[in-house]
């Protein structure tokens, strides 16, 4: 026992490492860690230390981290009218490649594999969604204008993709019953949103206790969890929140609000930001070293499988082009941000057996998520970003050193 706590330690330590050195060398953490985690399960079988299965616990990770990292990023984002054509664009960005991408590939898994088109839409969808997981922590360091494009595209990503999932797996037939069903849903999310926030906030204003937060992110996965085993529009509650805490200025001339003392709120919702952010990297590390583990070679490898992983990211990047071109949004870097992650281990773990498709497997998921992370990784590699493109032209970012990102900028 000694050894393991030694042993998680050190990793969790090496994880901070490659999260703090990421913006030098340009090397995505997470491919950092799945290499890590893969060299540990070397070590074991070469020192014939037996481990427990670590499958069972890769979804509660994933479904943590999910919360959290959606939650911290919504958290940052500002919202106000001015946004709201931004946040319209960024929502059809979102969604209609993953519409299309997702119909062209049923159509494809349909065919070359002889499943229905129900089943190799289900098979599709996780293989659609940008990974918010990755894709936020990378853009740290990137400007403003392109942080917040992927702040906003992975998480909105992130919600339609697990609605558009559970939509289609949970409904035999598609018709106006199902949407009818949808639309209570959504509406019944919406009203949860607005009570569990008032209510949180309430508490957030109220608690003198020296342990608070804890228990608020605590109440906020357990709705989480339980919306979604009611089939809810989860990941809506958790955007919702984050979005009405992070903006309490646009909203504190309300008489509500300011019964919830919104100047001591703003310096509580400023302290819960910062655990969120901390434990976000913690649950964040741990699943992709655990997925790394996880890593076989032969899955990596299997030809069976390659050609189709070449073809779908192939096709959504195809797709990002064009839609990036379309809205006129800067090609570099927002073309190589587009990463496979946690979401899509999530929703391929959660395909129901009778819709399973032979070819979209464990081998085929792996190979697109480090396809995807690689291409990521070059784009960063090659590409620096000296401006703001939503600053004026004569603002330029001051080079940032190690010793500054580390421990902050020391005023003189």
């Amino acid at each position: 026992m000694t050894i393991a706590t030694i042993v998680i330690c050190l990793l969790l330590i090496l994880a901070y490492i490659f999260d703090i050195t990421s913006s030098k060398t340009k090397i995505p953490s997470v491919i950092l860690l799945f290499a890590l985690g893969w060299a540990v399960k070397q070590g074991t079988i070469f020192f014939g230390t037996p481990i427990p299965n670590l499958m069972v616990i890769l979804p509660v990770l994933g479904t943590v981290g999910l919360v959290l990292i959606v939650l911290e990023g919504s958290l940052e984002l500002e919202l106000n009218r001015s946004k709201l054509p931004f946040i319209g664009k960024m929502t059809l960005i979102s969604m209609l490649p993953m519409l299309i991408f997702s119909a062209g590939f049923a159509y494809a898994f349909s065919y070359f594999e002889n499943s229905s088109l129900r089943s190799g839409l289900v098979n599709a969808i996780p293989f659609a969604v940008i990974s918010s997981a990755i894709a936020i922590p990378s853009a740290q360091n990137l400007t403003a204008g392109n942080k917040e494009f992927i702040t906003y595209e992975s998480s909105l990503s992130d919600i339609f993709g697990v609605i558009l999932f559970n939509f289609i797996t949970l409904n035999s037939a598609i018709n106006a019953q199902s949407f009818g069903r949808f639309f209570v849903d959504l509406g019944a999310i919406l009203l949860i949103t607005i009570v569990v926030t008032l209510g949180l906030a309430y508490l957030l204003s109220k608690i003198r206790h020296s342990v608070k937060f804890v228990p608020i992110i605590l109440i906020i996965v357990l709705i989480y969890e339980v919306s979604k085993e009611y089939h809810l529009p989860a990941l809506i509650f958790i955007l919702l929140f984050g979005l009405a805490l992070g903006n309490l200025d646009e909203i504190k001339k309300s008489r509500g609000i300011q019964r919830l003392k919104p100047g001591i709120l703003n310096g509580e919702v400023h302290k819960l930001k910062e655990l969120t952010t901390e434990i976000s990297f913690l649950i964040r590390a741990l699943f992709f070293l655990v997925f790394g583990f996880l890593l076989d070679v032969d899955d990596l490898i299997n030809p069976t499988t390659i050609v189709w992983a070449v073809a779908i990211v192939s096709a959504m990047y195809a797709l990002r082009f064009a839609f990036l071109y379309v809205f006129k949004m800067p090609m570099k870097p927002l073309l190589f941000i587009a990463p496979r992650g946690l979401i899509t281990i999530l929703l391929f773990l959660t395909i129901p057996v009778a819709q399973q498709i032979e070819v979209a497997n464990k081998s085929l998921t792996i190979q697109v998520i480090i396809l995807t992370a690689l291409i990521m990784m070059a784009g960063l590699l090659f590409h620096q970003e000296p401006t703001d493109p939503l600053a004026p032209a004569e603002v330029v970012d001051e080079p940032i050193s190690f010793e500054e990102e580390l421990f902050g900028k020391v005023e003189e």
